[in-house]
């Protein structure tokens, strides 16, 4: 395990990198014997620091829900994140060209709570029950960490990723507000263009299979730190997509059909 000298230091590297836009290099390089449990204390501290700072909390993302980001990582379990209000933007907002470093755009539902859920033993009903609407959402990426060392060509692992706030950068949401036990929410999809070119296309049950599930497993894995999902906070439940390039000059759209559009341009 690493000393809480090591993770305060990591936590401040990543820090630096988003407030400069200047990346740091790979944790998991530095650090060799760094684990999940390590990957989560240095996040955890990064947050308490944007706290500090009058950072405000407004929810949790869920990443690597997919069976294909899972297997590119060679984990077997999605990864979280903290979501803060200054990362929200209106739908069809201008991200400003200095706001991120190399931000990607990814298509998933959002969870908004009308109920507290705490672990153990939340199941995918009880999300069911405590969520007030899902709305369709673009979470943005973004890469405080190397994605790649250049000089040992080793790559960012699970454990860079859940220490850089599990990659969060921004959260755009859109299109209809539903009630989750109105639809079925493995069969909501979405058809995400750049630049009017379909890059990706992709439906909920690529969400462990029901985008609900990953709601159920954030809180149950919270519950081993005291924690856990307040009323009125906002949940990406996960992306069905891969993650798309978002360059200066981009338009991202994702078309959920019958649910709205959301969309977003990149200056």
């Amino acid at each position: 395990m690493l000393t809480p000298a090591e993770i305060a230091a990591a936590a401040d590297s990543l820090d630096q990198a988003e407030r400069t836009r200047v990346q740091t290099g790979l944790i998991s390089l530095k650090y060799p014997a760094i684990d999940m449990a390590d990957a989560y204390a240095i996040q955890a501290h990064w947050v308490k620091q944007k706290i500090a700072r009058g950072g405000k909390v407004i929810g949790w993302k869920i990443g690597l829900t997919s069976k294909a980001m899972q297997y590119a990582l060679n984990i077997d379990i999605p990864d979280s994140g903290v979501l803060f209000e200054d990362m929200v933007f209106e739908d069809g907002a201008t991200v400003p060209a200095d706001r991120f470093i190399q931000p990607r755009i990814e298509a998933e539902l959002a969870f908004v709570m009308k109920a507290p859920l705490r672990g153990p033993g939340v199941s995918v009903f009880d999300v069911i029950n405590a969520t007030d609407h899902v709305t369709p959402a673009l979470e943005i990426l973004d890469t405080r960490i190397l994605r790649v060392d250049p000089e040992t060509k080793k790559a960012r692992t699970i454990f860079d990723t859940i220490s850089d706030n599990a990659a969060n950068a921004g959260i755009v949401t859109g299109g209809r507000a539903m009630r989750p036990d109105q639809l079925d929410l493995r069969w909501v999809g979405a058809i995400v263009s750049r630049n009017a070119e379909v890059e990706e296309t992709g439906l909920g049950a690529g969400v462990l299979n029901q985008p609900a599930r990953g709601i159920a497993w954030l809180a149950n894995r919270l519950a081993q730190y005291g924690e856990g999902i307040e009323a009125g906070q906002i949940v990406l439940a996960g992306s069905f997509i891969r993650p798309i390039e978002a360059r200066h000059g981009d338009t991202i759209v994702a078309d959920f059909g019958p649910y709205g559009t959301v969309s977003s341009y990149f200056a």
